[in-house]
């Protein structure tokens, strides 16, 4: 089962809040009343239960998020003191938003790189997997790598499919594995028709706040190091664009510093342009989806609107 609220939850709760407050007069006209707002609150959340039938479509459209995943991710140094990592949740939104109807996959890369969803149509499964990105827990970090996913990125991309494919490569470029260089992946020329490098951060750079072992029971804090003469030191993540700048080169992209959500506006619309009918998508069967279920809970809404219709109409 799944929810997909009209009107956000918050705001729905205060509008039901506000509607139990101007109490009818009478126990049974108050109990319509509170009939009436919950099964208004109920439907807004638009719940969707396994079991449905959709039409799926063969998408000629293919979306890579590449996206970093590491600690550095969480400095709060975009737009003045606002996460990466949330700029970033913003941006993939809008990219999602901008291609209905293609096919999307997702890798992250922090200590290690895994491929969280498979190519699917299911935005909503897309969707959710970047908004759940939060960094990693200071204790399993040991230094960030770009050769490691760079290394896998050929296997995510040569799947033999006659499709358009698109990569976004998102990070900050900081390596902080030690001893580790860039390397060059110019072998990877050529496996993306199009997308782009987006990077993420500034210059001066930003502190951090993660976890020790896990989001679900440790309160973030700031993240701290001790340097060479034992003095304790805040640490500060700063945008490596040089990095970015050879990554974009090897894969064949353009590279955008990313300060702001409308710096991948124009590059969407030169996506689209360049495209042409390679975005047409073709209908295919039908199979398992969800359904809606908010009419078994709009039929006793109208039946209590209508008797309250009635009923007040008498009194009139």
């Amino acid at each position: 089962m799944i929810i997909k609220p009209i009107i956000p939850i918050w705001l729905m709760g205060i509008i039901c809040v506000i509607f139990l407050v101007l109490r009818r007069k009478g126990t049974i006209n108050y109990i319509r009343q509170i009939l009436i707002v919950l099964l208004l609150f109920v439907i807004n959340l638009r719940i969707m239960t396994p079991g449905g039938t959709v039409t799926t479509i063969t998408p000629e459209l293919d979306i890579l998020f590449v996206c970093d995943n590491t600690i550095s991710m969480l400095a709060e140094d975009y737009n003045g003191n606002e996460r990466r990592i949330d700029a970033v949740k913003k941006d993939c939104q809008y990219i999602i938003d901008q291609f209905p109807g293609a096919s999307y996959s997702v890798v992250t890369f922090d200590s290690s790189v895994e491929m969280k969803v498979p190519y699917t149509v299911d935005t909503f499964l897309v969707e959710q997997t970047i908004e759940s990105l939060n960094g990693e827990a200071s204790y399993y970090a040991n230094g960030s790598s770009l050769n490691m996913v760079m290394s896998q990125l050929e296997h995510y991309l040569d799947r033999g499919r006659d499709t358009y494919q698109l990569v976004f490569f998102i990070s900050d470029g900081e390596i902080t594995a030690k001893g580790e260089t860039l390397k060059s992946f110019s072998n990877l020329n050529g496996y993306a028709d199009n997308g782009a490098v987006l990077g993420y951060g500034t210059d001066e750079g930003g502190y951090m706040q993660t976890v020790p072992m896990s989001y679900t029971e440790d309160e973030p804090e700031y993240l701290y190091y001790y340097d060479d003469n034992f003095d304790k030191k805040q640490a500060v993540s700063k945008i490596d664009e040089g990095n970015l700048n050879s990554i974009a080169k090897d894969l064949e992209l353009d590279y955008i510093h990313m300060t702001k959500h409308s710096d991948i506006y124009s590059k969407v619309e030169d996506i689209k342009e360049n495209m042409g009918e390679s975005m047409e998508s073709k209908e295919g069967d039908s199979t398992a989806g969800y359904s809606e279920t908010y009419y078994y809970f709009l039929i006793p809404l109208i039946l209590l609107l209508v008797f309250d219709l009635m009923y007040y109409k008498k009194k009139i």
